[in-house]
C-alpha cells in the first residue's frame, strides 16, 4: 500500500529533468515528421531550393538548420508557427508538453564559446548575447564527445520549459576548434551586426544599446543640424561618411597614446553606401529618430511635399507613395506620424482624399489606421539600432588584431 502510494505521487508530481530531456526527442521527432508532411511542402521545398542554389547542392547540416529554422520561426500565412499548428492538432499533449514545445518558439540562435563539460551538460557562453547556457542534447552526452573546452559550437538552443536555466540543442551542431578564434570572432560579430535583436537577449546589453543610440544621435543632430534630412541620395552618402569619419577620429582621439600606437586608424574609405533602391531615388529622407534610431526613406521628399500641399493628394503619383509607406512592412509608422505632426493643419485632406473617408482625422483616427497597417511594429517592445558586444567576443576580436 505505502510503496502503491509513493508511486502515484511521483506519478503526479513534476517530471526531473532528465525524463524532460527523454521525452523531448520524442516530440522533437514528431514535430519534424509533421514539418516534412505533405501539407507544409509548399513552404518549406522553396526554402530548401533555395538554399541549394543553381547547383542543386545542399549539405545535411545545412538542410537540417533551414528545417529546424521552418519548424521553430518559420511564420505562416495565417502568422501562426508550425509549433502552434503542432500544439493545436494534438490533444494528446501534456500541459508539461504544451509549454516546452510553445517555449521552442523562442530559440536562442549564437555562436558559442565551450567554457566547461558538467556531467551529461555542457556550459555554452554566447559571444553574440554575452550569456551562459546550460545545455544538453536529446540523445545523451555523446553529443558533445568531439568537442572541448575553449572550442566553439555554431548552433541553435531551445529552452527546457519547467526545468529553468536548462537549454538544448536543436538542429544541426558545427564544431571548431580553439584555434579558430579569430575567425569564429568575426562570424559572432556579423550576426551581432546584422542581428541585433540576437544581442538584445541581454537586458544588460539592450540598456547598453540604448545609452549608445542616445549619444549617437546627439553626435549626429550636433553634426548634421537636426535629426530628420531630406537630400538627393549623394549628398546623403557624403554627408554619413563626413559623419562616421568624425566619429572615428573622435574614437581614435579618445584612446591612450600607446593605445593610438598599437593601432592607428586605417585607410579612410567609405563606411556607408546606401543600397540600390534608394540610390535610385530623386530624395532620401534620414531620421534618427530616438526609438525606431537612423532610418532612410525612399522619395520622402515628394512625401513631405504632399504633407505640405494636399492638393497633390490628387495626383497618382503621390497617392501611389504614401501607399506604398502605408503598406511596406520595411517602412516603420515613424515618417507617416512625423509628417502629420509636423503638418497638422493639412495631414486629415491627405488622408481623406487617399482613403476616401471624409470624416477621417489624424487625432482620431490616425493610430487606429497604422495599427492597422502595421501590426508587426507593435507586436513586439522596441529595440536598440546600436549594436552592443559583448565582453569576451571584445577580447577575441582584440587578440584577432594583435
Amino acid at each position: 500500500m505505502a510503496e502503491a502510494a509513493q508511486g502515484a505521487h511521483q506519478g503526479a508530481g513534476e517530471p526531473s529533468l532528465d525524463d524532460l530531456i527523454d521525452h523531448s526527442a520524442e516530440l522533437k521527432g514528431d514535430l519534424v515528421a509533421f514539418a516534412q508532411s505533405a501539407r507544409f511542402d509548399r513552404w518549406l521545398t522553396p526554402l530548401l531550393l533555395e538554399a541549394a542554389g543553381p547547383a542543386g547542392q545542399l549539405d545535411e547540416g545545412e538542410a537540417i538548420r533551414i528545417t529546424d529554422h521552418f519548424i521553430l520561426r518559420y511564420r505562416l500565412p495565417d502568422g501562426s508557427t508550425l509549433v502552434d499548428r503542432f500544439v493545436a492538432g494534438r490533444k494528446d499533449l501534456t500541459a508539461t508538453d504544451r509549454e516546452m514545445l510553445l517555449g521552442w518558439r523562442d530559440p536562442v540562435e549564437g555562436i558559442f564559446e565551450i567554457r566547461r563539460k558538467e556531467g551529461d551538460a555542457v556550459v555554452l557562453l554566447n559571444l553574440v548575447d554575452d550569456l551562459e547556457y546550460r545545455t544538453y542534447s536529446n540523445v545523451g552526452r555523446a553529443a558533445f564527445r568531439g568537442v572541448s573546452t575553449g572550442g566553439f559550437l555554431h548552433t541553435c538552443l531551445v529552452p527546457v520549459r519547467s526545468a529553468g536555466g536548462a537549454w538544448l540543442v536543436s538542429g544541426a551542431m558545427t564544431s571548431y576548434p580553439r584555434s579558430s578564434a579569430t575567425e569564429i570572432a568575426q562570424a559572432a560579430l556579423q550576426l551581432a551586426t546584422h542581428h541585433p535583436e540576437l544581442v538584445f537577449r541581454n537586458a544588460e546589453k539592450t540598456e547598453q544599446g540604448w545609452q549608445r543610440m542616445r549619444e549617437d544621435r546627439a553626435a549626429f543632430i550636433e553634426f548634421c543640424g537636426g535629426d530628420e534630412l531630406v537630400l538627393p541620395p549623394a549628398e546623403a552618402e557624403d554627408l554619413l561618411n563626413a559623419y562616421y569619419r568624425r566619429r572615428r577620429e573622435i574614437t581614435v582621439a579618445g584612446r591612450s597614446g600607446s593605445a593610438r600606437n598599437r593601432r592607428r586608424p586605417g585607410p579612410d574609405v567609405p563606411s556607408f553606401e546606401l543600397p540600390s533602391e534608394l540610390a535610385g531615388s530623386d530624395t532620401v529622407g534620414v531620421i534618427y529618430d530616438q526609438v525606431d534610431g537612423l532610418n532612410f526613406y525612399a522619395d520622402y521628399g515628394m512625401l513631405r511635399d504632399l504633407f505640405a500641399d494636399p492638393a497633390l493628394a490628387g495626383r497618382r503619383q503621390h497617392q501611389d507613395l504614401l501607399r506604398t509607406y502605408l503598406r511596406e512592412e520595411s517602412i516603420t509608422p515613424l515618417p507617416i506620424r512625423r509628417l502629420a505632426a509636423a503638418h497638422p493643419e493639412t495631414a486629415d485632406g491627405v488622408f481623406r482624399k487617399l482613403l476616401r473617408k471624409p470624416g477621417f482625422t489624424w487625432s482620431e483616427h490616425g493610430e487606429a489606421l497604422l495599427r492597422r497597417r502595421k501590426l508587426w511594429y507593435y507586436e513586439s517592445d522596441p529595440r536598440p539600432g546600436v549594436s552592443v558586444i559583448g565582453d569576451r567576443l571584445s577580447e577575441l576580436l582584440g587578440a584577432g588584431r594583435r
